[in-house]
């Protein structure tokens, strides 16, 4: 039997996301920062039911994170280190939340949250802002 064990409490898990996401960006047209989720509206309108009808698209886990985090033999120290910041987010959020999500919200100016439930069933995750024309 494959039982999720989580690493880390609610509050311990938060903690963590932050420390890890701290200077992290998405980049798309424009540049936005990783933050930590903490807009439970945001995250109640994503579930609510005929959510197809609002500009909601669901992606998957590892769709949203293959570019943020592959190694490229081009990429100088920094761009090494952020993509292996990328992975370690990407590991925490994958050990820690129970069927991470990923969606996007909107039309070109685009609202992204990776969410899942905790350990104490809470939506914990992160969110982030990309420009896609």
């Amino acid at each position: 039997m494959n039982e999720w064990l989580p690493k880390f409490k609610s509050e311990n898990l938060r903690a963590k996301i932050a420390e890890i996401s701290q200077g992290l960006t998405y980049i798309s047209e424009t540049d936005a920062a990783i933050e930590p989720l903490d807009d439970i509206a945001a995250i109640n309108y994503l579930f609510e039911k005929d959510t197809h009808e609002k500009d909601v698209k669901e992606i998957s886990f590892d769709e949203f994170f293959r570019r943020l985090t592959e190694q490229r033999d081009w990429y100088g120290r920094k761009e090494k280190e952020k993509a292996e910041s990328f992975a370690e987010l990407k590991k925490l959020l994958e050990e820690n939340l129970r069927g991470p999500r990923v969606f996007k919200v909107g039309r070109i100016q685009i609202d992204i949250y990776v969410v899942g439930l905790d350990a104490d069933n809470n939506f914990v995750g992160i969110k982030t802002k990309a420009v896609e024309t």
